[in-house]
């Protein structure tokens, strides 16, 4: 493995681009955070000057009383944002149904055409991919808006294509949805 593929996978969906976006966002932050940490401490370490009058100064307790709380607010604002927008369905074209069982996954597709399907997954091969190969691909259309539904049959299950920024669990006895759009093919 290479050090490049420590990074996220390439966005397939407007969901996992903000995701990314998201990301490096938080990261800037935390990086400049810790470099001005850093410096403080250096500093603190290397100086050798005592303020006296520094002892009661109440404006630099204002401050770092202040700044903690505008980057969490700079942080918290587009995470909120991320969120509702995952959750928002915007006039889905296709319903697609996903019903969780112990090996496998069943699909069914219920609004232009009544279509159903069974995903099992592949034993090792050589140029499979361990455990992430099926014998009945889900097909999705791309640049459509998808009404993904989840359920489970008995235990719980966890569904997700990381690319498309999408992670549900299939829990037995409720419904669970998601909205999809898929940007690339493939």
């Amino acid at each position: 493995m290479k050090w490049t593929k420590f990074y996220m996978p390439d966005a397939y969906s407007p969901t996992m681009e903000q995701l990314v976006y998201f990301h490096d966002h938080t990261m800037s932050i935390i990086t400049s955070i810790t470099i001005l940490i850093c410096i403080l401490l250096n500093s603190l370490l290397w100086n050798k000057l005592i303020d006296l009058n520094m002892n009661e100064h109440q404006m630099i307790e204002t401050w770092w009383t202040i700044l903690p709380t505008i980057v969490l607010f700079l942080i918290a604002i587009p995470s909120l944002k991320i969120l509702y927008s995952m959750e928002e369905l915007i006039n889905p074209t296709i319903s697609i149904k996903s019903m969780g069982h112990q090996w496998y996954w069943s699909y069914e597709y219920s609004d232009k055409f009544c279509k159903e399907l069974e995903s099992y997954m592949k034993y090792n091969k050589k140029n499979d991919f361990r455990l992430l190969e099926v014998d009945n691909k889900m097909k999705a259309p791309f640049l459509t808006q998808i009404r993904m539904i989840f359920s489970s049959s008995d235990v719980l299950h966890s569904w997700t294509i990381p690319c498309l920024g999408i992670k549900m669990d299939a829990v037995p006895g409720r419904i669970n949805q998601s909205s999809l759009m898929i940007k690339k093919p493939g």
